[in-house]
């Protein structure tokens, strides 16, 4: 439907046309589309997407109160999110890269009855030319790496998302350079999807999702398969993924607040069984989820009975032990260090926090540390071969170093020895050089005297 209609000010002057196509969802004629020049390609930005725009804004009678080219940079906003006038979410979305478009928004779809004075008064129809440079879509990874990027095709229902732990229904299908690997209707709870070949940026995705949601991902190789890929689906080390989502229903598990001692202590007696079980099945990144929900419940409990407080205790210990061993078999040291510490201040002689911290400062090459933390195992518990050996281990490294430590610092004095001597005979060489200068100098001027004596 396009309108065309002419209005005056009061003074009678004519005002800017009301022309374009009608392009709200309710036909109302709230939002006026006219396309000054044509976009290129065939896509529009979605829900969610970021869009880079030049605008300039006119009341009806051509007064100017805002223009991103007057400022000389574009403005940029997510598309959908209630954070410009509704018009600008409604207009934006039917545009194309590179296209410019006049939008006339009434009232309703702007500022209303309320206006933004002192530059928009109320009950105001606006005039806006907009360029559209670029879209692109939403950053969902918490470091904002672009490793996990949605686009959202249908819009969900409500505010609410999947936590940690909660029970979803999903539709996914997944691809990877045009061929379909994954299609599928799934019921699970997040932190089992790896169990189902799902890579992590799913779950991560699905995370991120309203019920009823549809979105497409595009996940990076560090979210995807990483370098190994996945024999399974035949997918190459290194690749990225792309995924079609579709959240059809999803319970979130209760969170910590929602609980009552009792339940946060029954689930973390649940949940510590299914980490152990992922743990023999060696999927210790699944086990680190479980065992991080019993810290997340019973970290900062407080006001127990007694018996309560020595069955926290005793899982919060047994988590944060499990969640060391469970980072040494992924390699990373640092944060199995920092679980045992934990551990250790619940019990600052427990011996599977002490070995498990020497194994992680060993990962880091502190062997002085790592030697000390088992020396005190021997010491509480003579029984323990593995860290007699382990010491025996970490004096063999500690010499090591120390021979390589003189073996470059007597490099590094032999460097400096030589680096001396050159400087020695590169000054001994200029003295001799100027010696002779002052030779010729003399000599010269001993000619130049016997001449005036002549």
């Amino acid at each position: 439907m396009t309108m065309t209609a002419e209005e005056q000010t009061s003074e009678g002057q004519h005002t800017i046309p009301m022309e374009g196509e009608d392009i709200t969802p309710k036909k109302d004629g709230g939002v006026l589309k006219l396309v000054k020049r044509e976009g290129t390609g065939t896509e529009l930005p979605m829900t969610g997407d970021k869009a880079f725009v030049h605008y300039v804004g006119t009341l009806m009678d051509g007064t100017l109160f805002d223009s991103s080219r007057d400022r000389g940079e574009r403005f940029s906003f997510e598309l959908g999110k209630g954070q410009v006038i509704k018009a600008w979410d409604i207009g934006v979305a039917t545009m194309k890269v590179g296209e410019v478009s006049q939008l006339i928004c009434k009232p309703e779809y702007a500022y209303g009855s309320a206006g933004s004075p002192p530059k928009i008064p109320p009950n105001a129809t606006l005039v806006f030319e907009v360029e559209l440079f670029d879209f692109r879509g939403e950053d969902i990874t918490d470091e904002e790496d672009g490793g996990i990027i949605r686009r959202i095709v249908t819009k969900g229902e409500g505010y609410s998302k999947p936590n940690e732990g909660a029970a979803v229904e999903v539709t996914v299908e997944g691809t990877c350079n045009g061929h379909v690997f994954d299609e599928r209707e799934l019921k699970f709870e997040i932190g089992d999807g790896e169990s189902l070949g799902l890579p992590p940026g799913v779950e991560k995705g699905i995370m991120a999702m309203e019920q009823g949601e549809e979105a497409l991902f595009d996940i990076k190789p560090k979210y995807g398969f990483g370098n190994a890929g996945n024999a399974k689906y035949n997918i190459p080390g290194g690749a990225t993924l792309k995924y079609k989502i579709k959240l059809a229903a999803f319970e979130k598990a209760k969170e910590s607040w929602e609980m009552n001692t009792l339940e946060k202590l029954e689930q973390s007696i649940i949940v510590k069984e299914k980490g152990t079980q992922y743990f023999k099945e060696g999927k210790y990144k699944q086990a680190s989820v479980q065992y991080k929900r019993i810290v997340s419940w019973l970290e900062h409990e407080s006001g127990l009975s007694e018996e309560d407080e020595k069955k926290a205790k005793a899982l919060r210990l047994a988590a944060y032990l499990n969640l060391a061993m469970c980072f040494l078999k992924l390699q990373e040291p640092n944060h199995a260090l920092e679980n045992c510490d934990k551990a250790l201040e619940l019990d600052a002689s427990n011996e599977k926090a002490l070995f498990r911290r020497g194994e992680a400062l060993c990962a880091t090459k502190e062997f002085d540390k790592a030697r000390d933390d088992f020396q005190q195992v021997v010491q509480l518990y003579p029984a323990n071969k593995a860290a007699k050996s382990q010491v025996v281990l970490c004096q063999k490294h500690i010499k090591e170093q120390h021979e390589k430590d003189k073996r470059i610092y007597a490099n590094m004095f032999q460097k400096f020895a030589e680096q001396d001597s050159k400087k020695a005979e590169q000054v001994k060489g200029d003295t001799k050089e100027n010696g002779k200068d002052d030779m010729e100098i003399d000599n010269t001027e001993k000619g130049v005297e016997s001449e005036a004596k002549a």
